[in-house]
């Protein structure tokens, strides 16, 4: 600045010729214009302005929204953890194209919420505070599902299945199976903390009345029929309900009834808070497990020569990309159709086992993972993980940022024995939390689920002319 003040001196003294008198008004006017470009480059550089973050775990999340009877703010109070739930700061497009960001792998110490240091060796981020919490959350959680009767018109999509839950999307269903027979459920809505909607998309959308295309007016019909039958929805704009879904087709599914969509929990498994309708605090993700009843035999034992296997559809830019660097590789095995061999044979070989994003973010290829002892590495941007509010995913699996695929191996072979050993330790201690059990038991999928209801329980406030 002193220099452009300098110059206008200059030029002041002198007598400029009547052709050479624009430039009296060009060189301040470039000096200006070069100047404010150099302080925006200063702030664009130092400021926190232009950069995203995930929303911090102790921070409040509000949410504001309104409805035809009643406004109100949706508070999230998260417990304290060592550090933020996992967040990939990817590119800005889901096929991986942008600017370049380096995996989580290459970043140096991690700081938590509190600026103290990470402890990646900890597969909780706070064991004290979720031992406690657990202790209880199963004493006193109480949750009211909306009743239907054996012969209700729609009992195949709002009672649980008769059959034990199979297939890709057997969460959906093993949740709402084992909620129904346990301590907490209860028939007297006003000591209810929670309300299910126990619709289920999955078999809706195979359901020949509802199909995909009728599924959005189903679930309009029924948040109406419920809000005028009962008073608890309407108190809080739905605030204090949730619903389970598995199926993909569940992201469309509410788009006739946006108050679930913004108001009520949604647990899902296709939890990317990329797109439009998933909240990350306010939503939470259901873990995609295919049901298995025996236990790996050799688990322990396996002799593990494979560096990385994948097995897959190619369904999606990410999975194209991964094919193309490696199908070739003697270390990586990055498969696409049907397998020549063992499907388990291939994640017991295997350090470790790439989930990589299909059509969503998730698929039952962590759970396969974890299942089998193999460390999972996660190429899935933008995918709000199972339990995050719980688990240190760092602990025990590795995250790949979708660019850095061409990287993958030196990522993967830069990690040392003795990481590895750590991770696969982690590993098998995580693995019982990624297990359905018709009788649940203690720290299962299921009771980890109702802890990840239990931390969003209660935090609704109602400010309505009405009450």
């Amino acid at each position: 600045m002193a220099y452009s003040s300098l110059v206008l001196y200059y030029l002041s003294q002198r007598r400029v010729p009547g052709r050479s008198f624009r430039h009296f008004f060009f060189i301040p006017t470039s000096l200006a214009l070069v100047t404010s470009l150099l302080i925006l480059f200063y702030i664009s550089t130092t400021s926190n302005l232009f950069t995203h973050h995930h929303p911090n775990p102790k921070t409040p999340l509000q949410i504001n929204s309104s409805s035809s009877s009643s406004t109100f703010s949706f508070t999230i109070l998260r417990h304290k953890t060592s550090s933020t739930p996992f967040a990939i700061e990817a590119p800005l497009t889901e096929d991986g194209g942008g600017q370049r960001i380096e995996s989580q792998r290459s970043l140096g110490p991690q700081l938590g919420s509190d600026g103290s240091h990470v402890n990646n060796n900890e597969v909780f981020h706070d064991r004290h505070i979720f031992l406690e919490d657990y202790k209880e959350m199963k004493r006193s959680f109480k949750i009211y599902v909306y009743p239907h009767r054996q012969d209700d018109s729609f009992a195949n999509a709002l009672l649980p299945v008769d059959s034990e839950p199979g297939g890709n999307y057997a969460s959906e269903s093993f949740f709402k199976k084992v909620l129904m027979k346990s301590r907490f459920i209860t028939n007297d809505p006003t000591k209810a903390d929670l309300f299910f909607l126990p619709f289920s998309i999955a078999r809706l959308r195979h359901d020949p009345r509802v199909g995909v295309g009728g599924i959005q007016d189903f679930i309009r019909d029924y948040i109406f029929n419920v809000s005028q039958k009962y008073q608890y929805w309407n108190r809080t704009g739905g605030a204090d309900h949730f619903y389970v879904a598995c199926h993909s087709i569940g992201r469309s599914a509410m788009e006739k009834a946006s108050e679930v969509k913004f108001n009520a929990i949604q647990v899902v498994c296709s939890s990317s808070y990329f797109l439009p309708g998933y909240i990350p605090h306010k939503d939470a993700c259901l873990p995609q497990i295919w049901p298995r009843k025996e236990e790996p035999h050799d688990l322990l034992s396996s002799n593990r020569t494979k560096l990385a296997f994948f097995a897959g559809g190619i369904n999606s830019p990410v999975r194209e990309k991964l094919l193309q660097v490696w199908r070739n590789d003697s270390e990586i095995f990055a498969h696409f159709g049907r397998l020549t061999t063992p499907y388990a044979d291939e994640l017991l070989g295997s350090k470790f086992c790439l989930h990589v994003k299909g059509f969503e973010v998730n698929t039952a290829r962590v759970a396969d993972s974890l299942y089998y002892g193999c460390v999972p590495v996660i190429i899935a941007n933008y995918y709000d993980l199972p339990f995050a509010d719980i688990l240190n995913w760092k602990s025990f699996s590795v995250i790949v940022a979708t660019l850095d695929i061409p990287l993958l191996k030196k990522i993967l072979k830069g990690i040392s024995s003795e990481e590895y050993t750590r991770l696969q330790s982690n590993v098998l201690k995580v693995r019982k939390h990624f297990q359905w059990h018709l009788s649940p038991i203690d720290y299962d999928a299921f009771y980890m689920v109702m802890y990840e209801l239990w931390l969003r329980r209660s935090f609704s406030t109602v400010t309505s002319s009405n009450f």
